[in-house]
């Protein structure tokens, strides 16, 4: 039986980011999983709050200062190091980012599924808000009305198990480390060899959107100005 790497990356804010800790840790979960927090070259005072967290629910934590002189955002890296570790002891990974608050039996659910579902690539949870109205990244999937629904759109990595067998067909070096949006291309990518992406409505998430990275509030908020400063970026930094 395949075990289950869970990852949560986190840049400051943590007030927020306890509440999703809290309700990973306080899960209703038989799989067998490893919970490790990385920790983005977050504020001293930040650092020593997660570290406290890490000793309150018995967590692991890696701050990624320790590991790589590379400035946040390091999304990448993380991709690399959890899968590293998730193909060793042959696991799926399951990334809940730090504005994602689970419910009781959202991560064991995803798990049955990666199972239970043809040829899974990515399975995620949809993201609403704490009224339970869908909200981004998932406004497109508003009218869907079944419990899982198969989906060629992109899928984020606001919670969202990646399967073990993905991840023995693909390695995350070849991922752009002068992109961002890793989840995009993983999304197509999945489809690309042959895997199946899945949308669950039945598991729902709350989305509090605070935003990790500074890059990501804007994508979220105002996805024109996001993509437009990244072709500016990349004009003026050739």
């Amino acid at each position: 039986m395949s075990k289950l790497h869970i990852v949560t990356p986190v840049k400051d804010s943590v007030e927020i980011a306890e509440k999703t800790i809290e309700s990973i840790m306080s899960s209703e979960i038989s799989a067998d999983f490893i919970y490790t927090v990385y920790n983005d070259f977050s504020s001293d005072e930040s650092t020593n709050a997660l570290e406290q967290l890490s000793k309150k629910f018995d967590f692991n934590l890696i701050n990624l200062k320790d590991v790589t002189l590379h400035p946040s955002p390091n999304y990448l890296t993380i991709l690399q190091m959890a899968q590293q570790r998730a193909s060793f002891e042959e696991a799926h990974i399951l990334i809940v980012e730090s504005d994602v608050v689970v419910g009781k039996n959202t991560i064991q659910q995803l798990y049955d599924y990666a199972t239970q579902l043809e040829n899974p690539g990515l399975i995620a949870s949809i993201t609403t808000d704490v009224n339970k109205k869908v909200n981004y990244p998932y406004l497109f999937a508003k009218r869907i009305k079944s419990k899982v629904a198969s989906t060629r759109k992109q899928l984020s990595f606001c919670c969202t198990l990646i399967s073990q067998s993905f991840l023995n067909s693909y390695n995350f070096n070849q991922l752009n480390p002068d992109r961002t949006w890793h989840d995009y291309f993983i999304s197509h990518k999945t489809l690309e060899l042959g895997y199946k992406n899945y949308l669950v409505t039945s598991v729902p998430v709350v989305h509090l959107q605070h935003s990790i990275y500074p890059w990501m509030h804007l994508k979220q908020t105002q996805p024109g100005r996001y993509y437009w400063n990244k072709i500016i970026d990349k004009i003026f930094n050739k």
